[in-house]
């Protein structure tokens, strides 16, 4: 029973019949029950196979979880062609080609709220309590919400939405249909259209950059730039440092995790996902459609080139082919990683069979 302690954060926006369902998703409803449910079934939400039930849609597209889809007690469930027969009485099964890829069509249709972080004051235009400077521009539409503050010279997009306790820095623009997070800050940046930063996240502050002597460390000037470009997605608590004489960029579409350290003059291509808590040094370059897993480290001014993908937990200390795939500290093909590691494996048995006799030949003696 749902309580005012109990609160549901995204509710639907409404329910929708199985001829909508599968207009939306690009499926058809299997054949065997299609007199029995077609306008009869209404779908208001999503869950797993496990936790379903009549009102909710679940999607299933591996073998492994065909006991899961046996037991199901969804309304509706995303399937493949091949797994019909395993879809159990009462469940409508509507049949596609990439089953995950229909469930987040759906979930993104009944959830739009879910998509992009909102007003946390749940209002419009800039509320009491906001400190926006007078030399700031601000489109008509933008939402500051109280604690907020926008310095001298920032430029703001109509649609845009700057939530409580968030820093815009001086001359800052922030493009059209954006969120900057909860206690987000952006300083000396370019933001796009439609960019999202999540709570916490850093932007533009000081690059690391010192040079010893005898005296200590002197710090070196960082005079460049963020430029976000647009559809870019940061995760909560990610740092981007602006750079030191060039810009540090970010392409179009790419999407950072929480926990990312992206250092001065970084320049990373169009559409790369970057995992949580990758660390990637000055200078170095990520071409379009990078993927890196979590934990990877990237020393500075090496390359990767398009369309790469590195294993989580990897190192990349030297320039990475385009199209490759490579994993290992220090990174490298992934045949070639795969072969280390057995050839270690194999030393490791070679090594405790060798214990193993000599204490036996102890025992004997």
């Amino acid at each position: 029973m749902q309580s005012a302690a109990d609160p549901l954060f995204h509710r639907p926006v409404r329910s929708f019949s199985l001829d909508e369902l599968c207009a939306l998703v690009g499926g058809r409803l299997a054949d065997a029950p299609k007199d029995a449910w077609r306008g009869q079934c209404h779908v208001s939400g999503i869950a797993s196979l496990e936790d379903a039930g009549p009102d909710d849609v679940t999607y299933m597209d591996g073998a492994r979880f065909v006991p899961a889809l046996r037991a199901t007690r969804a309304g509706v469930c995303l399937i493949g062609e091949r797994f019909i027969d395993a879809v159990p009485a009462g469940v409508a099964a509507v049949v596609v080609k990439r089953p995950h890829a229909a469930f987040v069509a759906f979930s993104r249709a009944l959830y739009p709220s879910s998509l992009r972080p909102a007003s946390v004051f749940g209002q419009s235009g800039v509320a009491a309590g906001a400190m926006v400077h007078p030399q700031a521009r601000l489109e008509d539409g933008v939402t500051v919400d109280p604690g907020a503050v926008v310095g001298p010279g920032a430029e703001i997009g109509t649609g845009s939405i700057v939530a409580a306790g968030a820093v815009i820095g001086p001359g800052v623009r922030v493009g059209r249909d954006c969120t900057i997070g909860v206690g987000a800050s952006v300083l000396n940046a370019l933001l796009g259209d439609r960019v999202i930063l999540h709570p916490g996240v850093r932007i533009g502050q000081d690059g690391f950059g010192y040079v010893g002597g005898a005296g200590g460390h002197a710090k070196v000037p960082q005079i460049g730039r963020v430029i976000v470009q647009n559809d870019v997605e940061i995760g909560a608590s990610t740092t981007i440092d602006r750079g030191g004489l060039r810009d540090t960029v970010i392409g179009e579409g790419t999407k950072i995790d929480n926990l990312v350290q992206i250092a001065h003059n970084v320049v990373i291509g169009r559409h790369c996902v970057i995992v949580s808590q990758t660390g990637i040094a000055g200078s170095a370059t990520l071409g379009d459609f990078v993927m890196l897993g979590g934990q990877v480290g990237v020393i500075g001014h090496v390359r990767i080139g398009d369309g790469a993908r590195i294993a989580a937990t990897s190192n990349v200390k030297n320039d990475v082919p385009p199209g490759v795939e490579w994993g290992g500290s220090p990174a490298q093909p992934m045949r070639d990683w795969f072969r280390e590691v057995m050839a270690v494996q194999r030393l490791a048995r070679a090594e405790r069979g060798t214990g193993r006799a000599a204490d036996e030949g102890q025992k004997n003696s």
